[in-house]
């Protein structure tokens, strides 16, 4: 959770210019964050949030955009959560605010995305609702195979309405349900840095991308590392193969062996963990691998050919028993 309380920190403090857009991050966050309930016959708006500095800002801002003024409560740990909530919730005059930050529609019918006039907003306006819906049900976490932003939606036309939004300020974003939850998730990690800027989590997106390329950096270090052991275990297995094979050539052909193809046997059997190219410079006068492959490859031919004939084992009798499994 680390991350992700640093973001909601930092977008706590972010004090947008414009009125269009503080309205546009209140409703998206009154509508992520809990919505309407109907308490005592009324309509009443609430908002659960897991931060106190989200929460005041939400009170703060409740009150100056529409002149009302919220109660403010704390919600104590119970069952498996571990941390207080933080409910705020408008009764007096909830109807009229639900009109005004369009949770109603005008026949009084609770919205199931967002209002439409969020999601055609500016480009600010747009990086609000993001704003409004992270502080209210997001998360953030850390970068490496599995990282995402994402956001809990309250219906599947919710989570699409932010993905219309990503994509209309170019960051691709998906729409999820994981076990019955809706979530927009972003997962490519230019996209989760561009969002996070766009938001206005300037210094969380420095951390996180530090933290992104130094896990990049340890990850590609880790392949190289996995990919030079895979080279060797299969280098050294070639080198058992071609040398237990060579020996066994050399037992079948005795003295009938060809001079320039024994060389090549003898050179192999002398240097027994060298590549096929230090094989070369190891020649008296040097060869190309190529031609030591060739050389070897004849004498393997011949070998095999010679035991057909005597109808006994071949050069790869010679291959420990365990060979398949190096």
């Amino acid at each position: 959770m680390g991350l992700t309380t640093d973001v909601k920190e930092e977008l706590a403090a972010v004090r947008a210019p414009r009125i269009g857009v503080r309205i546009a991050e209140l409703a998206a966050l009154l509508r992520f964050a809990g919505g309407l309930h109907i308490i005592s016959q009324r309509i009443a708006i609430e908002a659960e949030l897991d931060s106190p500095s989200v929460a005041r800002r939400v009170a703060r801002e409740i009150g100056e955009l529409y002149g009302v003024r919220p109660d403010v409560s704390v919600i104590s740990p119970s069952g498996l959560r571990r941390q207080d909530l933080f409910l705020v919730r408008v009764l007096d005059g909830g109807e009229t605010l639900a009109r005004q930050t369009g949770l109603l529609d005008a026949r009084r019918r609770p919205i199931r995305g967002l209002p439409n006039k969020l999601t055609t907003g500016s480009r600010e306006e747009l990086a609000g609702v993001w704003r409004g819906a992270f502080l209210a049900q997001g998360n953030l976490t850390d970068p490496g195979r599995t990282s995402a932003l994402e956001i809990i939606c309250p219906a599947n036309e919710a989570a699409m309405a932010l993905v219309g939004a990503a994509s209309r300020l170019g960051v691709v974003a998906k729409a999820r349900e994981v076990r019955g939850v809706h979530r927009a998730i972003i997962r490519e990690g230019e996209a989760i840095s561009t969002m996070l800027a766009l938001m206005g989590a300037t210094t969380t997106v420095q951390n996180w991308e530090a933290l992104r390329q130094r896990r990049g950096v340890r990850a590609t270090a880790n392949r190289l590392v996995n990919f030079d052991d895979a080279n060797l275990r299969r280098s050294a297995q070639a080198a058992v193969a071609a040398c237990a094979r060579v020996e066994r050539a050399m037992e079948l052909l005795s003295d009938d062996i060809p001079e320039h193809l024994r060389y090549a046997g003898d050179l192999r059997l002398a240097h027994r963990e060298a590549s096929l190219d230090e094989l070369g410079h190891h020649a008296d006068p040097p060869m190309t691998k190529d031609a030591v492959a060739g050389r070897i490859r004849r004498l393997l031919a011949m070998a095999d050919k010679r035991a057909a004939e005597l109808g006994v084992p071949g050069t790869e009798a010679n291959l420990p028993a365990d060979f398949d499994e190096m």
